[in-house]
């Protein structure tokens, strides 16, 4: 027995503003599949046959009609954006990333003809630029450093 599901019934300006989202400027692609997602639900659309067209999984479907039934009164739009997510959160910043490069430039220390990965991030902990690094993002920000000189 299928369950019954909660419908999306946008006003005309709704429709109006998200198929203009969809079809002019640059967005996230998770902005405009949430704008598609609303319009095809509007349209009656089961939450499978969304997923389907989109090629998104049930739950990303399920999600945004969700946020819309219990925001609804919000502008349209609003509802698009991106909420913050959960997890660790920056550690390395442009300050950090600058020691790393100064300190990779400089005369390595006694006795070493060079820098490795982990005298620098040894340093980094000594100097209290950071409370902890690993050698891995040492070698990521001076990478991105190298990328980035061209």
């Amino acid at each position: 027995m299928p369950t019954k599901q909660r419908v999306v019934t946008l006003s005309k300006e709704e429709r109006k503003a998200l198929a203009d989202f969809v079809g002019h400027g640059k967005k996230s692609a998770r902005a405009i599949t949430r704008a598609r997602t609303l319009l095809l639900l509007d349209e009656g659309k089961m939450e499978h046959e969304v997923a389907t067209l989109l090629g998104v999984a049930r739950g990303t479907v399920y999600n945004t009609r969700k946020e819309y039934l219990r925001n609804g009164h919000a502008p349209i739009l609003d509802l698009l954006r991106e909420a913050p997510r959960s997890g660790r959160p920056i550690t390395l910043d442009s300050r950090v990333e600058a020691k790393v490069t100064r300190i990779a430039c400089s005369t390595p220390p006694t006795g070493r003809s060079r820098w490795t990965l982990q005298l620098i991030a040894d340093k980094l902990v000594e100097l209290a630029v950071t409370e902890s690094i690993s050698h891995e993002s040492v070698r990521r920000v001076l990478k991105k450093a190298n990328s980035s000189r061209g």
